[in-house]
């Protein structure tokens, strides 16, 4: 796991990619290397920070050079053994065993249509001196990030945005519309960026550079499509076994020549994980987080730790806990700058915490339970609009009165949160909305209005394009199966967008390298050919994998309470950032630049104090927004704060 970059056509190219791989040194801090080479009329330059984790000797090291093509490579590959083999016995010669190799024979046995054997989790360039073409690819679900930046016939690109702004001088100019759309969602979509003249490379696509300046791209994975396949092989009465198709993930996302650990929330999708690794990895340590007491009362939090410890015990786990009670203060700068984007959601920081700490006792390779939910229809929302449908058939008089009744309750006291108050508030902002729509209020900030609201009055036309563009990405399917629309909904906006985002980021930042083995192509294969009515049975979602992990994990477990892989924010906020927020709010660069409207600010802050609504995660996106664009626009975004 690592830092690429690189410039293709570029002025300066040489410094510019030394530039941006010294910027990204805290992904890779094994080692350092750079390739040059003419291109047409221009030249290439490949960057590279090593994390070494398959082959740690010298063969494993990048940019790697082989017979006429160079490759600049993020990732692992899980299916490495198998295609090593089959490239051998078709007369490839290796000289280490790292997968960095074999995506290079790949490449040069069958150029872009090995991208769709590859079964992992990457993204890369790849030079070939011949042609003096550049290729960029990244893997079929976003878990690695590639970022990149078109001037004249030239290119930069770069793991992360933060390089590309360095290099610029900080002179990249904010995409108002990512902003709007960060607002709505918490996240910047993965087919938007925070400044205007970048992008992201698609999941499963690549694009070509040639001498000449034209660019060529390409698809190599649709997940439309493997949903609509899933679909057909549902119908054709096939049905996958998960049990075994986890496991078998699982196993291979143990690939590693250093040592290995997993999160263990407690919850179904760590503890399914870590439970399976035992069978490779006896004793394997796991991390699991605990909150100060009177954080977790006040956020009337689960206690995860009790189920923690049951999973480690039962299975001989190493288990370290880590207390979450950190300076916020102190961390939110530094997590902004590591995020890239503004990132609302507050898990970043347990992930880099939990990270940090296993990074200092040694280890260099975490599974986690991400993604799970996106495909198997575990998050509360997904239920929520189940049971919406259902609701809409109550007589309306009933539901007009129920809303108003609920309306009228607190969400919280002075000393303690009332969550099922909270919930029934959010469930009742949408349960009345057409699909799609009540899909999308169910998991983001604000409805259209408070949105409208919120902003800059100029910028009305940008919320209706955002909106659109949910809109779009959601309905363009030809499923028959509602959950499954969720499912494929999330795993297109919800999972490259915010979750793997900053699983990434925040892993990188304390040069850790996090694994997903929920997140890979054969599972996802298997989840779309399950029909919906079997993930979400009764008032159980994520059924079909809680009834798979029953061959492995007590009942206790698969079937406890959801947790939450969260951070207490009412109590952060009550307590340790009132005065950041008050600061904030009456005086930030966000509404002193007019783009935020500081009576609309104070409304949201008025009745959160009050406890009559729950803002507490809209103020702390707001927060991270701030300090996003103070960044931005100082033309410091590439600093690190001095406390990082």
């Amino acid at each position: 796991m690592c830092g690429i970059a690189g410039t293709y056509h570029w002025p300066n190219g040489k410094a510019v990619t030394d530039r941006l791989t010294y910027v990204l040194a805290h992904r890779g801090p094994d080692g350092a290397g750079r390739y040059g080479h003419p291109a047409g009329d221009g030249e290439v330059q490949l960057g590279h920070r090593r994390l070494a984790i398959i082959d740690l000797s010298g063969t494993g090291a990048q940019p790697m050079v082989s017979d006429g093509l160079a490759l600049t490579y993020n990732g692992e590959l899980y299916n490495a053994p198998e295609l090593r083999t089959e490239l051998e016995s078709a007369g490839a010669r290796f000289r280490g065993t790292s997968d960095t190799e074999v995506v290079l024979e790949a490449w040069r046995r069958w150029g872009t249509d090995c991208l769709a054997r590859l079964r992992g989790m990457f993204a890369f360039a790849v030079f070939d001196e011949r042609t003096g073409e550049l290729v960029l690819a990244r893997d079929q679900l976003g878990i690695k990030p590639l970022f990149l930046l078109r001037r004249g016939g030239g290119l930069v690109f770069a793991s992360e945005l933060k390089a590309l702004a360095a290099v610029t001088g900080g002179k990249l100019e904010v995409d108002h519309a990512a902003l709007v759309a960060s607002l709505l969602y918490y996240w910047v979509p993965d087919s938007r960026c925070a400044f205007r003249e970048a992008e992201k490379l698609p999941p499963g696509s690549w694009l070509r550079c040639r001498p000449d300046g034209r660019v060529e791209r390409g698809r190599f994975w649709n997940l439309r499509e493997v949903a609509a396949e899933g679909r057909e092989r549902a119908l054709g009465g096939e049905r996958p076994d998960l049990a075994a198709v986890v496991e078998e993930s699982t196993r291979r996302h143990l690939l590693s020549d250093v040592p290995v650990a997993t999160f263990l929330s407690g919850g179904l999708d760590s503890s399914y994980l870590t439970a399976l690794a035992t069978r490779d990895r006896p004793g394997i340590s796991a991390y699991t987080i605990g909150f100060r007491a009177e954080d977790a009362r006040f956020e009337a939090m689960p206690d995860d730790l009790r189920y923690a410890r049951q999973v480690a015990e039962r299975f001989g786990v190493d288990l370290h806990e880590i207390e979450i009670a950190p300076d916020v203060l102190d961390l939110l700068p530094r997590m902004t700058y590591h995020l890239d984007e503004p990132i609302g959601d507050p898990a970043a920081i347990n992930t880099f915490l939990i990270c940090s700490a296993a990074r200092e006792a040694g280890v260099k390779v975490m599974l986690s339970g991400m993604g799970a939910d996106e495909l198997f229809a575990g998050y509360r929302k997904h239920l929520a609009n189940v049971l919406a449908l259902r609701y809409q058939r109550v007589p309306r008089p009933l539901r007009r009165g129920l809303s108003a009744a609920v309306d009228r309750l607190p969400v919280a006291t002075s000393r303690r949160g009332l969550r099922s108050v909270r919930f029934a508030k959010r469930f009742l902002s949408f349960a009345d909305l057409p699909e799609e729509t009540a899909f999308r209020r169910s998991y983001t900030m604000y409805d259209r209005a408070e949105l409208l609201g919120l902003i800059d009055p100029d910028l009305a036309g940008t919320v209706e394009d955002v909106l659109t563009e949910h809109a779009d990405v959601y309905e363009d399917n030809d499923l028959d199966d509602f959950v499954n629309r969720m499912c494929l909904g999330d795993a297109r906006m919800f999972l490259p967008g915010l979750n793997l985002a900053y699983t990434d980021r925040s892993s990188m930042a304390a040069s850790m390298e996090v694994r997903v083995p929920y997140v890979d192509v054969e599972v996802v294969k298997a989840a779309f050919a399950v029909p919906g009515d079997r993930k979400i049975v009764g008032r159980q979602g994520k059924a079909v994998l809680k009834e798979a992990a029953t061959s492995v994990l007590p009942r206790e477990i698969v079937y406890r309470p959801k947790g939450l892989f969260s951070a207490p924010l009412r109590a952060w906020m009550s307590r340790d950032l009132a005065p950041l927020v008050r600061e904030v709010v009456n005086d930030g660069e966000l509404v002193r630049s007019g783009f935020l409207r500081r009576d609309a600010l104070r409304r949201l802050v008025a009745e959160d104090a009050a406890g009559q609504r729950d803002f507490s995660k809209h103020l702390w996106h707001v927060l991270t927004l701030e300090y996003w664009y103070r960044g931005a626009t100082s033309g410091a975004g590439h600093h690190a704060p001095s406390t990082a």
